[in-house]
């Protein structure tokens, strides 16, 4: 049966349907009541975090039997029913913040600051110990003062949020009077820059999978959960970083919600022996001794009990309520079939079964322990895999490799083909959320390269060498789908629509949002001040039905401003060969590159005139593209400046322009490469001088097209861009939709039936 407790009569409905159910809940809870000591053990247990078991407090905490149920149901892992919704009670993120990281001369220190920093009035405190700040040490960015640190020290992350900047500002002020009196190894400084605290709380959240980067290849990390009373915290980590000395756990780390005394722990521990096993069990022992009976903290603080801790709940809770635990599943799942094992199990050795190895792969995915940081970010994530999980597969073909399971190898290997490789965008947005930078995309372009055969290659050089030619046959390719397109409509285009979908299977979808070729007139101004660099992408489809460009806006917008341009003098041919890198063809993409870059360097005036690029995701590729070219173009490179036209827009063009008239509202798409590049919020910034209300979807992410893949899988794109176009549409009407990229304005412009031009047309439109 089904219930809502959102529905009053449910109560009623679940008394008269589940009577039996009802009853024994409603017995349990009279028991406890009576029992003086059984409740006041439980109330105990509660007063830190605690989801060791089955959160037990509810039979305190409610009255009627499906209150009680529906949170007993809550962490429960799927061992007693299932959740279909849940409805959460939220609280204000309050708009100010401060934020400082402070230095310890050791985590005892640290942990002894907890409760004076949280009577200053801090609702944050990280703890870190050294060795969890080493494993980030190394990673751009990080402050200073992190790679000097002694080996004895810690660091808390402290942050203190208020409602109005005038009580942000008296807080502080009080908090910095308190810390000053701590033993600390530096002055604090406090930062509101939002930038800066992102960058602090990243740090943090990427303590569990850093760790997981700098272990022995083949290990596995496990991550535990633990939670002391606050007035033992600091001889309990203490006494825990003695044991992972005494177990040799080397590289063992501490972090965690000091506030509430709840710590994460670390391991890297191989299964692939015996002895390994048994250490692990013996340093498991020793640490369920620590938290239970020295300390009388909890096993599990706020993760969920599993299979790993489930041999101990009873150690923790005890005979009685271990029963009244037992006796809740027995109930709810009699003959238990959901999800066996996990919470309830009888097996003392339970947790040093079934291990899961990490085999060995490669060099670009080994790292990862699977933390699943990345998956939102992923455009494929609704119909094919995640980075975690393409990496996963990569994992068990290895593992069916080295078992001699030739058959079931063969099977995922060609699931693989469209599931990991045809429908990943490549796009590398799983790198920018991921602790330890971990691009899968990497991975998958070196796969798809190793799967050329030297045939392709040597048509991608052909291609690469002729691109010229290859551009012409393509603007008149396109010019002939319009006109086709413009004469007998889209159902009639027969046999035209038929060959060239056999080729681009999306090509009737995206004929008419590919736009026109643009010819771009070459300019050979002696006084100019920039080098404009009109993208293949822009020369062969990059005008609009009604005849605008990013171009023709680009040269309006200079001659607003008074800025001079000049451009590449026959610019047919240049790439800056990411239509080639994207696919594996490393060559091709390089002898690309050289010629570009070359061409650019002489048209620059030997580098001295800085280079626009009007598409963002070509910025990118000129910005990361020294590694493929040649050392005497490498020099060159070195002094070649790139801007992307959302620089160019904010950083230049903002000072010189005036508003005639903004736009009402407009709503943005930022690319994969402005986020890769930190710059998305310059696109917000020029469209918020250009109109009143700028919106930004919060499910804008990769819309799937990554060049041409959406040309090739249009349902990469249909399912990249589904949440952000409902989103959109439930919004309202807007008066603009703007982005900087063509290829990604043709993908939201198909997705949400809108037309999406550049953010310079937006600018150009409102400007004089």
């Amino acid at each position: 049966n089904k219930f809502n407790t959102a529905i009053p009569s449910d109560y009623v409905r679940f008394e008269n349907e589940e009577n039996e159910l009802f009853a024994m809940l409603k017995n349990i809870r009279e028991k406890i009541l009576k029992d003086e000591a059984l409740e006041g053990k439980i109330r105990d247990k509660y007063r830190t975090k605690n989801t060791m078991g089955y959160s037990v407090n509810s039979f305190i905490d409610y009255v009627h039997p499906l209150d009680i149920i529906s949170h007993l149901l809550i962490g429960s892992e799927g061992t007693l029913g299932f959740i279909e919704e849940a409805v959460l009670k939220t609280i204000p993120d309050y708009p100010y913040k401060s934020t400082v990281l402070l230095y310890f001369p050791d985590i005892y220190s640290a942990c002894s600051a907890i409760v004076p920093l949280k009577e200053s009035g801090a609702e944050a405190l990280e703890l870190m110990d050294r060795a969890a700040l080493r494993s980030i040490q190394n990673l751009k960015g990080v402050p200073a003062e992190i790679p000097a640190l002694p080996d004895s020290a810690a660091a808390l992350l402290c942050e203190y949020p208020t409602e109005t900047l005038e009580l942000l500002n008296e807080k502080k002020n009080i908090a910095y009077e308190d810390i000053k009196k701590l033993n600390l190894l530096n002055s604090p400084i406090f930062t509101e820059d939002p930038y800066e605290q992102a960058f602090l709380w990243k740090l943090r959240k990427g303590m569990f999978p850093s760790v997981g980067a700098v272990r022995q290849q083949g290990t596995s990390v496990i991550l535990e959960d633990i939670a002391f009373p606050i007035e033992v915290l600091a001889p309990a980590v203490d006494d825990l970083q003695k044991l992972f000395q005494k177990h040799e756990y080397d590289n063992a780390i501490i972090f965690g919600h000091a506030k509430d005394g709840n710590l994460h722990f670390v391991v890297s521990q191989s299964f692939n022996s015996k002895s390994e096993i048994e250490k692990y069990d013996l340093f498991m022992q020793d640490v369920v001794s620590l938290v239970i009976d020295k300390y009388r903290g909890t096993l599990k603080a706020e993760h969920g009990t599993g299979r790993n801790m489930a041999p101990f709940v009873e150690t923790e809770w005890g005979p009685e309520v271990y029963a009244i635990m037992k006796q809740v599943k027995s109930i709810l799942d009699p003959k238990n079939i959901l999800n066996p094992g996990v919470i309830i199990n009888e097996d003392a050795r339970a947790h040093l079964k079934n291990l899961k190895s990490l085999p060995i792969v490669e060099a670009e995915v080994d790292k990862c322990i699977e933390c699943g940081y990345c998956e939102h970010r992923c455009p494929s994530r609704d119909i094919t895999l995640t980075p975690r999980q393409r990496i996963v597969v990569r994992r068990e073909m290895a593992r069916l490799s080295g078992s001699g399971d030739t058959e079931n190898y063969r099977k995922l290997a060609q699931e693989y083909q469209y599931d990991g490789m045809d429908t990943c965008a490549v796009d590398g947005l799983c790198a920018t959320d991921c602790p330890v930078n971990i691009n899968t995309g990497d991975l998958i372009k070196r796969l798809r390269r190793e799967n050329h055969s030297q045939s392709a290659n040597n048509v991608a050089m052909w291609v690469s060498r002729n691109f010229s030619m290859v551009e012409n046959l393509t603007n008149m390719a396109l010019s002939t789908g319009h006109f086709t397109n413009k004469i007998f409509g889209k159902k009639g285009m027969g046999n035209l629509t038929k060959g060239l979908k056999a080729i681009i299977p999306a090509f009737p979808l995206w004929i008419d949002n590919m736009g026109k070729p643009v010819r771009v007139k070459p300019i050979n101004n002696s006084s100019a001040e920039y080098l404009y660099f009109s993208t293949c992408i822009t020369r062969t489809m990059g005008q609009g039905a009604d005849g605008e460009s990013v171009y023709k806006s680009l040269l309006n917008l200079c001659n607003k401003a008074g800025i001079s341009l000049k451009t590449v003098e026959k610019p047919e041919g240049t790439c800056c060969g990411q239509a080639f890198s994207s696919k594996g063809f490393n060559n091709a993409a390089a002898n690309m590159m050289n010629e570009t870059i070359g061409k650019l360097w002489t048209a620059s005036n030997d580098g001295n005139l800085p280079v626009i690029v009007d598409v963002s995701s070509c910025t990118y590729t000129f910005l990361h593209c020294r590694e493929f070219l040649k050392e005497d173009n490498k020099k060159k490179y070195d002094r070649l400046k790139f801007l992307d036209t959302v620089d160019f827009a904010s950083d230049v063009l903002l000072d010189k322009l005036k508003i005639k008239q903004p736009k009402d509202s407009v709503v943005l798409h930022p690319v994969c490469s402005l986020t890769k590049m930190h710059n998305a919020h310059k696109l917000t910034k020029v469209a918020k001088y250009c109109a009143t209300n700028v919106d930004v979807p919060a499910n804008a992410g990769c819309c799937g097209m990554a060049g041409d893949r959406g040309f090739l899988f249009p349902e990469l794109t249909a399912s990249a861009t589904c949440e952000e176009v409902k989103e959109i549409n439930n919004a309202g009407e807007y008066n603009g939709y703007y982005s900087s990229g063509k290829t990604c304005e043709m993908a939201l412009s198909e997705s949400l039936k809108k037309d999406y031009h550049s953010i310079l047309k937006l600018m150009d439109d409102v400007t004089v």
